[in-house]
Protein backbone atom coordinates (compact mmCIF):
# COMPACT_ATOMS: atom_id res chain seq x y z
CA UNK A 1 0.00 0.00 0.00
CA UNK A 2 1.38 3.19 -0.89
CA UNK A 3 2.29 5.60 1.41
CA UNK A 4 -0.09 9.29 2.27
CA UNK A 5 2.27 12.21 1.62
CA UNK A 6 3.25 14.58 4.14
CA UNK A 7 4.95 17.60 4.75
CA UNK A 8 6.37 18.95 8.18
CA UNK A 9 5.92 22.66 8.75
CA UNK A 10 7.85 24.14 11.69
CA UNK A 11 6.98 27.72 13.06
CA UNK A 12 10.15 29.11 15.52
CA UNK A 13 9.52 31.68 17.82
CA UNK A 14 11.51 33.22 20.19
CA UNK A 15 10.28 30.92 22.75
CA UNK A 16 8.96 27.90 21.44
CA UNK A 17 9.08 26.27 18.22
CA UNK A 18 5.60 24.21 16.71
CA UNK A 19 6.23 21.46 14.39
CA UNK A 20 3.70 19.20 12.86
CA UNK A 21 2.91 16.52 9.72
CA UNK A 22 0.59 18.08 7.54
CA UNK A 23 -1.18 16.20 4.24
CA UNK A 24 -1.69 17.85 1.16
CA UNK A 25 -5.11 18.52 1.70
CA UNK A 26 -4.14 20.43 5.28
CA UNK A 27 -4.94 17.74 7.80
CA UNK A 28 -2.62 17.73 10.66
CA UNK A 29 -1.18 14.51 11.24
CA UNK A 30 0.92 14.69 14.31
CA UNK A 31 1.98 17.82 16.12
CA UNK A 32 4.65 18.56 18.96
CA UNK A 33 6.33 21.68 20.58
CA UNK A 34 10.06 22.44 21.86
CA UNK A 35 11.69 25.49 23.35
CA UNK A 36 13.38 26.98 20.81
CA UNK A 37 16.44 27.35 23.38
CA UNK A 38 16.83 31.25 22.27
CA UNK A 39 20.26 32.28 24.10
CA UNK A 40 21.57 28.49 22.31
CA UNK A 41 23.92 28.94 18.99
CA UNK A 42 22.33 27.96 15.61
CA UNK A 43 23.56 24.64 15.54
CA UNK A 44 22.59 22.96 18.91
CA UNK A 45 19.02 24.46 18.26
CA UNK A 46 19.25 22.23 15.26
CA UNK A 47 20.60 19.30 17.02
CA UNK A 48 17.59 19.56 19.16
CA UNK A 49 15.07 19.91 15.95
CA UNK A 50 16.39 16.97 14.24
CA UNK A 51 16.19 14.52 17.70
CA UNK A 52 12.50 16.40 18.10
CA UNK A 53 11.78 15.41 14.32
CA UNK A 54 12.91 11.97 14.27
CA UNK A 55 11.06 11.32 16.90
CA UNK A 56 7.92 11.78 15.88
CA UNK A 57 9.03 10.40 12.37
CA UNK A 58 9.36 7.13 14.05
CA UNK A 59 5.82 6.73 15.24
CA UNK A 60 3.86 7.42 11.87
CA UNK A 61 7.06 6.23 9.51
CA UNK A 62 5.21 2.92 8.68
CA UNK A 63 2.07 5.16 6.88
CA UNK A 64 3.18 8.32 5.98
CA UNK A 65 6.66 9.70 3.81
CA UNK A 66 8.18 12.95 4.25
CA UNK A 67 7.95 14.89 0.72
CA UNK A 68 9.14 18.40 2.33
CA UNK A 69 9.86 20.74 5.23
CA UNK A 70 8.56 24.44 5.57
CA UNK A 71 9.72 26.84 7.88
CA UNK A 72 8.28 29.95 9.51
CA UNK A 73 11.15 31.79 10.73
CA UNK A 74 12.11 35.38 12.22
CA UNK A 75 13.82 37.53 9.40
CA UNK A 76 14.09 34.76 7.30
CA UNK A 77 15.03 35.29 3.74
CA UNK A 78 12.97 32.82 1.24
CA UNK A 79 15.60 33.29 -1.71
CA UNK A 80 18.63 32.37 0.45
CA UNK A 81 17.02 29.96 2.52
CA UNK A 82 19.04 32.28 5.55
CA UNK A 83 18.01 33.53 9.02
CA UNK A 84 19.19 36.90 9.16
CA UNK A 85 20.17 38.90 12.90
CA UNK A 86 16.89 37.34 14.04
CA UNK A 87 15.25 39.20 17.01
CA UNK A 88 15.02 37.47 20.07
CA UNK A 89 17.31 34.73 19.20
CA UNK A 90 21.23 34.54 19.61
CA UNK A 91 22.28 33.30 16.10
CA UNK A 92 25.40 35.03 15.05
CA UNK A 93 24.80 36.88 11.42
CA UNK A 94 23.46 34.84 9.06
CA UNK A 95 22.17 31.43 9.72
CA UNK A 96 21.54 29.32 6.37
CA UNK A 97 18.75 26.78 8.29
CA UNK A 98 17.67 25.83 5.40
CA UNK A 99 21.04 24.11 4.15
CA UNK A 100 21.60 22.77 7.80
CA UNK A 101 18.04 20.81 7.43
CA UNK A 102 18.36 19.51 4.22
CA UNK A 103 21.65 18.18 5.47
CA UNK A 104 19.56 15.98 7.60
CA UNK A 105 16.79 14.90 5.55
CA UNK A 106 17.62 15.48 1.67
CA UNK A 107 14.08 16.46 0.85
CA UNK A 108 13.36 20.22 -0.51
CA UNK A 109 13.33 22.54 2.46
CA UNK A 110 11.78 26.14 2.11
CA UNK A 111 11.63 29.21 4.41
CA UNK A 112 10.45 32.22 4.56
CA UNK A 113 9.01 34.95 7.76
CA UNK A 114 6.00 34.01 9.51
CA UNK A 115 3.53 36.59 7.65
CA UNK A 116 4.63 35.03 4.35
CA UNK A 117 3.71 31.46 5.70
CA UNK A 118 0.54 32.36 7.22
CA UNK A 119 -0.41 33.85 3.93
CA UNK A 120 0.55 30.60 1.93
CA UNK A 121 -1.51 28.74 4.75
CA UNK A 122 -4.47 31.30 4.13
CA UNK A 123 -3.88 30.54 0.25
CA UNK A 124 -4.52 26.44 0.52
CA UNK A 125 -6.22 26.06 3.19
CA UNK A 126 -7.74 29.22 5.10
CA UNK A 127 -9.51 32.16 4.22
CA UNK A 128 -7.79 32.86 0.56
CA UNK A 129 -8.33 29.62 -1.37
CA UNK A 130 -9.31 30.59 -4.46
CA UNK A 131 -8.18 34.01 -4.43
CA UNK A 132 -4.75 35.17 -6.19
CA UNK A 133 -4.47 38.91 -5.02
CA UNK A 134 -4.79 39.10 -0.78
CA UNK A 135 -3.02 40.86 2.07
CA UNK A 136 -2.51 38.89 5.38
CA UNK A 137 -1.42 41.05 8.16
CA UNK A 138 -0.38 39.12 11.67
CA UNK A 139 -1.29 40.90 14.96
CA UNK A 140 1.40 39.41 17.61
CA UNK A 141 3.88 40.74 18.99
CA UNK A 142 4.82 42.86 16.40
CA UNK A 143 3.16 43.45 13.06
CA UNK A 144 3.90 41.18 10.25
CA UNK A 145 2.26 41.41 6.62
CA UNK A 146 2.49 38.82 3.48
CA UNK A 147 0.99 40.39 0.59
CA UNK A 148 0.27 38.10 -2.70
CA UNK A 149 -0.41 38.97 -6.12
CA UNK A 150 -1.19 37.45 -9.10
CA UNK A 151 -1.20 33.94 -6.92
CA UNK A 152 2.61 34.45 -5.84
CA UNK A 153 4.20 35.95 -3.11
CA UNK A 154 5.95 39.30 -3.08
CA UNK A 155 9.72 39.02 -1.60
CA UNK A 156 11.02 41.47 -3.50
CA UNK A 157 14.28 41.71 -4.99
CA UNK A 158 16.26 40.80 -1.38
CA UNK A 159 13.53 38.44 -0.22
CA UNK A 160 12.23 41.39 2.42
CA UNK A 161 9.30 42.83 1.00
CA UNK A 162 5.56 43.45 2.77
CA UNK A 163 6.74 45.08 6.15
CA UNK A 164 3.58 46.72 6.92
CA UNK A 165 4.59 46.86 10.08
CA UNK A 166 7.37 49.02 9.99
CA UNK A 167 5.79 51.37 7.76
CA UNK A 168 5.47 54.94 9.63
CA UNK A 169 2.31 56.30 11.13
CA UNK A 170 3.90 59.05 13.64
CA UNK A 171 7.58 60.37 12.69
CA UNK A 172 9.14 60.58 16.14
CA UNK A 173 6.21 58.27 17.75
CA UNK A 174 6.97 55.05 19.51
CA UNK A 175 10.30 53.84 20.31
CA UNK A 176 10.17 50.55 17.36
CA UNK A 177 12.49 47.17 18.16
CA UNK A 178 14.37 48.09 14.94
CA UNK A 179 15.62 51.09 15.87
CA UNK A 180 13.24 53.53 14.71
CA UNK A 181 10.71 55.46 16.10
CA UNK A 182 6.82 55.65 14.82
CA UNK A 183 6.65 52.14 13.70
CA UNK A 184 2.90 50.95 12.69
CA UNK A 185 3.51 47.65 15.24
CA UNK A 186 3.86 49.56 17.40
CA UNK A 187 0.67 51.19 17.75
CA UNK A 188 -1.13 47.78 16.22
CA UNK A 189 0.09 44.80 17.93
CA UNK A 190 -0.65 43.16 21.60
CA UNK A 191 1.93 45.59 22.90
CA UNK A 192 1.11 48.73 20.71
CA UNK A 193 -2.66 48.30 22.38
CA UNK A 194 -1.67 48.22 25.98
CA UNK A 195 0.82 51.19 25.40
CA UNK A 196 -2.12 52.64 24.12
CA UNK A 197 -4.54 52.27 27.15
CA UNK A 198 -2.05 53.12 29.71
CA UNK A 199 -1.85 56.88 27.61
CA UNK A 200 -5.47 57.28 27.44
CA UNK A 201 -5.37 56.32 30.97
CA UNK A 202 -2.77 59.16 31.80
CA UNK A 203 -5.47 60.96 29.63
CA UNK A 204 -8.63 60.34 30.99
CA UNK A 205 -11.23 60.11 33.59
CA UNK A 206 -13.24 57.97 33.30
CA UNK A 207 -13.44 54.33 35.46
CA UNK A 208 -11.51 51.69 33.64
CA UNK A 209 -10.97 48.21 35.33
CA UNK A 210 -7.78 48.74 33.85
CA UNK A 211 -6.38 51.04 36.10
CA UNK A 212 -6.03 48.32 38.27
CA UNK A 213 -3.61 46.64 36.55
CA UNK A 214 0.24 47.08 36.09
CA UNK A 215 2.26 48.13 32.51
CA UNK A 216 3.67 44.80 33.02
CA UNK A 217 0.64 42.51 33.60
CA UNK A 218 -1.88 44.51 31.30
CA UNK A 219 -2.49 41.97 28.22
CA UNK A 220 -4.42 42.59 24.91
CA UNK A 221 -6.93 39.94 26.50
CA UNK A 222 -7.51 41.76 29.20
CA UNK A 223 -8.11 44.65 26.80
CA UNK A 224 -10.68 42.77 25.12
CA UNK A 225 -12.90 41.23 28.33
CA UNK A 226 -12.86 45.14 29.48
CA UNK A 227 -14.40 46.07 25.99
CA UNK A 228 -16.69 43.84 26.03
CA UNK A 229 -18.15 44.86 29.12
CA UNK A 230 -18.42 48.32 27.79
CA UNK A 231 -14.80 49.62 29.43
CA UNK A 232 -14.96 53.08 27.72
CA UNK A 233 -10.92 52.96 28.09
CA UNK A 234 -10.80 49.53 26.30
CA UNK A 235 -13.37 50.83 23.94
CA UNK A 236 -11.57 54.08 22.90
CA UNK A 237 -8.05 51.77 22.54
CA UNK A 238 -9.55 49.73 20.10
CA UNK A 239 -11.09 52.62 18.01
CA UNK A 240 -7.59 53.91 17.69
CA UNK A 241 -5.84 50.51 16.96
CA UNK A 242 -8.35 50.40 14.17
CA UNK A 243 -7.39 54.26 12.94
CA UNK A 244 -3.75 53.46 12.92
CA UNK A 245 -4.60 50.02 10.85
CA UNK A 246 -7.37 51.04 8.68
CA UNK A 247 -5.13 54.04 7.77
CA UNK A 248 -2.22 51.88 6.43
CA UNK A 249 -4.51 49.12 5.14
CA UNK A 250 -6.01 52.12 2.87
CA UNK A 251 -2.45 53.13 1.34
CA UNK A 252 -1.72 48.77 1.10
CA UNK A 253 -4.88 48.61 -1.39
CA UNK A 254 -3.88 51.46 -2.95
CA UNK A 255 -0.31 50.09 -3.97
CA UNK A 256 -1.89 46.01 -4.76
CA UNK A 257 -5.46 46.73 -5.09
CA UNK A 258 -6.32 43.56 -2.89
CA UNK A 259 -9.24 41.17 -3.34
CA UNK A 260 -9.22 40.68 0.26
CA UNK A 261 -7.12 41.64 3.57
CA UNK A 262 -6.88 39.11 6.15
CA UNK A 263 -6.39 39.34 9.82
CA UNK A 264 -4.37 36.73 11.41
CA UNK A 265 -3.05 36.29 15.17
CA UNK A 266 -3.38 37.00 18.65
CA UNK A 267 -5.08 40.46 18.59
CA UNK A 268 -6.84 39.51 15.73
CA UNK A 269 -8.73 36.99 18.34
CA UNK A 270 -10.63 40.09 19.35
CA UNK A 271 -12.80 39.96 16.15
CA UNK A 272 -15.88 42.26 15.94
CA UNK A 273 -14.07 44.74 18.55
CA UNK A 274 -11.24 45.38 15.61
CA UNK A 275 -12.64 43.91 12.54
CA UNK A 276 -15.10 46.94 13.11
CA UNK A 277 -13.19 50.29 13.34
CA UNK A 278 -10.35 48.72 10.84
CA UNK A 279 -13.11 48.43 8.30
CA UNK A 280 -14.72 52.04 9.09
CA UNK A 281 -11.56 53.78 8.80
CA UNK A 282 -10.03 51.74 5.99
CA UNK A 283 -13.05 52.79 3.81
CA UNK A 284 -12.55 56.11 4.70
CA UNK A 285 -8.92 56.76 4.29
CA UNK A 286 -9.56 54.92 1.09
CA UNK A 287 -8.93 56.21 -2.70
CA UNK A 288 -12.52 56.33 -4.08
CA UNK A 289 -11.88 54.03 -6.78
CA UNK A 290 -11.54 51.32 -4.12
CA UNK A 291 -14.20 51.64 -1.77
CA UNK A 292 -16.25 49.05 -0.97
CA UNK A 293 -14.06 46.39 -3.06
CA UNK A 294 -11.81 45.14 -0.50
CA UNK A 295 -13.20 42.52 2.10
CA UNK A 296 -12.05 42.82 5.80
CA UNK A 297 -11.58 39.12 7.26
CA UNK A 298 -10.43 36.95 10.12
CA UNK A 299 -8.01 33.97 9.58
CA UNK A 300 -9.58 30.91 8.49
CA UNK A 301 -7.02 28.70 9.85
CA UNK A 302 -7.31 26.90 12.98
CA UNK A 303 -5.89 29.43 15.71
CA UNK A 304 -4.10 26.39 17.50
CA UNK A 305 -2.09 24.85 14.65
CA UNK A 306 -2.37 27.89 12.10
CA UNK A 307 1.53 28.85 11.91
CA UNK A 308 2.28 25.33 11.58
CA UNK A 309 -0.38 24.80 8.46
CA UNK A 310 1.29 28.14 7.15
CA UNK A 311 4.56 26.98 7.17
CA UNK A 312 3.49 23.33 6.02
CA UNK A 313 1.12 24.98 3.03
CA UNK A 314 5.26 26.85 1.90
CA UNK A 315 6.08 23.74 0.64
CA UNK A 316 3.76 22.10 -0.38
CA UNK A 317 2.89 25.44 -2.54
CA UNK A 318 7.01 24.81 -3.92
CA UNK A 319 6.17 21.06 -4.80
CA UNK A 320 2.74 21.80 -6.44
CA UNK A 321 4.43 24.42 -8.63
CA UNK A 322 7.41 22.58 -9.24
CA UNK A 323 4.76 19.57 -10.75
Amino acid sequence: MAKIEITLGIDIGGTNTSLGFVTRAGTLVAESKMLTQALEPAVAYVAHLQAKINGMLEKIEETYELKGIGVGAPNANYYKGTVEYPPNLKWEGVTNLAEMIRHHYQVPVAITNDANAAAIGEMKFGAAKGMKHFIVITLGTGLGSGIVVDGKMVYGHDGFAGEVGHTIVHVNGRFCGCGRRGCLETYVSAGGICRTVFELLAERKEESDLRNVSFNQLTSKMISDAALHGDTIALEAFDLTGKMLGLKLADAVAHTSPEAIILFGGLSAAGELLLKPTQRYMEEYMLNIFKGKVQLLPSGLAAGNAAVLGASALIWNELDTQN
